[in-house]
């Protein structure tokens, strides 16, 4: 397949301005195409994903990627997809926030490629020494207010109310565009699909001011089949630095991807061809419990984003929970593979007969229930079954000589530390 028919089978395909003539250049001459990239915060999450690999894919392809970081859009805010102004940070924490993203970027794209090498720009760079006169007059003049009050990321907020700063956010990423064309001869735009208005609004800047043709494209909005957002958990969202989500807890939001979302993403966030994802697809309907699609969708993505090493560290502790030998885990391991259970401390003082552990724990509502559970062999300590209700432990059957990791049932676990 070429590279509009691949995105087209993986469903990336949302809008797209004069299609056929955009396929003929693609496949005619290498072209540089960009996304930009906000510094809403000090590093990107998975929302980000979709155009990410969409400029990966573009170079993939022969084509040159451009990833704008926007140091300057970035201190202004973008009103897609927003109810209410954005609240302005200082310009000194989105310049930091803006180093962060670049380096986070560069894991996706090959900045030392022989022939079509990535780079990014901050627009930033033009934007800072442009005033506000020159801005009106070689900008504003190309733009009707009554076609920007039409665009859906301004008519959404007409009713609740949008500031000039924000209204004005389309001028400056169609300046965006029509700089990265004259400084490096950018034709397209990738941007999701509430983007679209600004790329049409570039689009025509180009051809007022320089009299030549781009184009632009749109990705879908990702979201879950079950109608809760992509991205989002009950601790938050899902970053790309490891030090806001583990590689472990990356790992662990694929591998819990549900059987009516996990082709599609397949097709969204990995690299497999169109056999290996159909192949994937039967599995799926013949042999679900194997989770078989799941696993690599999980495997693939947090490769991508994190490296193999640390992938297969995040696989190994997956495996470790599930097969419930836990007794090799280190501290460390054991507050990021927990994080999020219930949590309890309690003085090394504390009794530690296994009712007792229960109850601390919040496992077990009371005594009765404690023994119950014991009896009826539905709990396991530290990876192993207790059906004692007299068991006592030691300090030397605890992990690192003080986590003590319940399991009751199948599933619900709880962690108690002895300080």
């Amino acid at each position: 397949m070429d590279l509009l028919e691949d995105l087209e089978f993986r469903g990336l395909l949302f809008q797209v301005t004069d299609r056929d003539e955009l396929e003929a250049k693609l496949k005619q001459e290498s072209i540089s195409v960009y996304v930009g990239f906000d510094p809403t915060a000090d590093s990107l999450h998975i929302g980000s994903l979709l155009p990410i690999l969409a400029l990966r894919r573009f170079q993939l392809a022969g084509h040159k990627p451009i990833a704008l970081v926007g140091g300057a859009t970035g201190l202004i805010g973008d009103p897609s997809g927003k109810k209410q102004e954005r609240t302005l940070n200082s310009q000194d924490t989105v310049i930091q926030w803006t180093q962060r993203i670049r380096e986070q970027l560069s894991r996706f794209i090959d900045f030392a490629a022989e022939h079509n090498p990535g780079m990014v720009v901050n627009n930033y760079d033009w934007t800072r020494e442009l005033g506000v006169i020159d801005f009106l007059r070689d900008i504003g003049k190309h733009f009707s207010v009554n076609t920007m009050l039409n665009r859906e990321s301004v008519s959404a907020r007409l009713e609740t109310g949008i500031s000039f700063t924000e209204f004005s956010y389309m001028l400056l990423q169609a300046n965006d565009f029509l700089q990265l064309f004259q400084r490096h001869g950018c034709t397209l735009q990738i941007g999701g699909s509430d983007q679209w208005g600004n790329i049409v609004g570039g689009i025509d800047l180009i051809r007022r001011v320089a009299g030549a043709q781009a184009y632009g494209l749109t990705l879908p909005l990702v979201t879950k089949a079950d109608g809760t957002k992509f991205g989002k958990t009950e601790s938050g969202a899902i970053w790309l630095d490891a030090s806001k989500t583990s590689v472990y807890q990356f790992y662990q939001f694929w591998l819990n991807t549900s059987d009516d979302d996990v082709v599609r993403f397949l097709k969204y966030f990995t690299f497999l061809s169109k056999e290996e994802i159909l192949a994937l697809e039967q599995e799926v309907q013949t042999n679900p419990g194997a989770r078989k699609a799941q696993k690599t969708l999980a495997a693939h993505v947090t490769e991508l984003v994190h490296g193999a090493e640390a992938t297969a560290r995040a696989m190994h502790l997956s495996n470790v929970l599930f097969s419930g030998d836990i007794q090799g885990l280190t501290e460390a391991e054991i507050q990021d593979v927990f994080e999020g259970v219930p949590f309890a401390e309690v003085s090394v003082d504390h009794p530690k007969d296994i009712v007792s552990v229960l109850i601390a724990s919040g496992a077990c509502p009371s005594k009765r229930q404690a023994r119950e559970d014991v009896t009826n062999g539905a709990i396991h300590v530290n990876g192993e079954k207790i059906d004692n209700v007299a068991h006592v432990f030691s300090f030397e059957q605890m992990i690192g000589g003080k986590y003590l990791v319940i399991r009751r049932g199948k599933k619900k676990y709880f962690l108690l530390k002895f300080v």
